[in-house]
C-alpha cells in the first residue's frame, strides 16, 4: 500500500478573523463617527404630529412637504431640487426629482434621486383613458404634486426622520455603532490636547 505525500495534502483552513468596523475606518475614524451621530439623527422617529393620513389611500402615511423642506433645511443648511425629468405615463404624468445636499461631514454636495406620479383629473363618471375627459387645468395641478412626491421619495433615502419607514412592515431597528462614535470622539479629545501642547 502506498503512503500518502504529506507534502501533498490541502491544508487545513484556518479561519479568517473579519475586521472590526473600526479597523476598517481607523484612517478616518472621524469622519466615520460624525457620520454615524447623523445616521442617529436621521433615523430618529418623525414628530408624531408630522404624520398625516392619506386621504384617500387607506392606511396611507406621509409626512407633509413643508414639513419635509424644513428637516432639508435645518438639517443640511442648504439644498437645491433639480428637475432631471418629467413625462407622462398612462392617465398620468411623472417627474424625476434630484435632491442636492450639503454633507456636513464631508463639507461637499451630495444628492438622492426621486420620482413621483400624479393621475390626472377627469370629468366625474367618465374614463380617463379617453383624453377628452381631462379637466381644465389637470395637468397645471398634476406636475407640481407629482413633484412634491419625488421630492418626498428622494428624502425618503436620508431616514426615518424623513419618513422612509411609515408604510414598511418588518423593519430592522436602526443600532448605532457606538464603538465608532465613541473612538471618534477619543481621537478628537486627543487632538485637542495635542493642540494645547499636552502630550498623549
Amino acid at each position: 500500500m502506498e503512503t500518502p505525500n504529506l507534502k501533498q495534502l490541502p491544508a487545513k483552513q484556518e479561519k479568517i478573523k473579519l475586521p472590526t468596523l473600526v479597523e476598517l475606518f481607523s484612517e478616518q475614524i472621524q469622519v466615520a463617527g460624525r457620520t454615524e451621530s447623523l445616521n442617529v439623527l436621521l433615523n430618529h422617529e418623525p414628530k408624531k404630529e408630522w404624520v398625516k393620513t392619506h386621504p384617500f389611500i387607506s392606511g396611507y402615511q406621509y409626512i407633509p412637504i413643508d414639513k419635509v423642506e424644513y428637516l432639508l433645511r435645518k438639517i443640511f443648511k442648504k439644498y437645491r431640487i433639480e428637475v432631471l425629468r418629467e413625462g407622462t405615463a398612462f392617465n398620468g404624468v411623472y417627474v424625476v426629482v434630484r435632491v442636492n445636499y450639503f454633507n456636513p461631514i464631508t463639507g461637499e454636495m451630495d444628492y438622492h434621486e426621486g420620482i413621483g406620479a400624479c393621475q390626472l383629473q377627469t370629468k366625474k363618471g367618465t374614463s380617463p383613458a379617453d383624453l377628452i375627459n381631462i379637466n381644465n387645468g389637470a395637468i397645471s395641478m398634476a406636475f407640481p404634486i407629482a413633484k412634491t412626491m419625488a421630492i418626498k421619495d428622494a428624502c425618503d433615502h436620508f431616514g426615518k426622520l424623513f419618513g422612509c419607514d411609515l408604510n414598511r412592515k418588518d423593519t430592522i431597528q436602526f443600532e448605532p455603532d457606538t464603538e465608532i462614535i465613541e473612538k471618534s470622539r477619543e481621537e478628537l479629545r486627543k487632538e485637542k490636547l495635542k493642540e494645547n501642547g499636552v502630550n498623549v
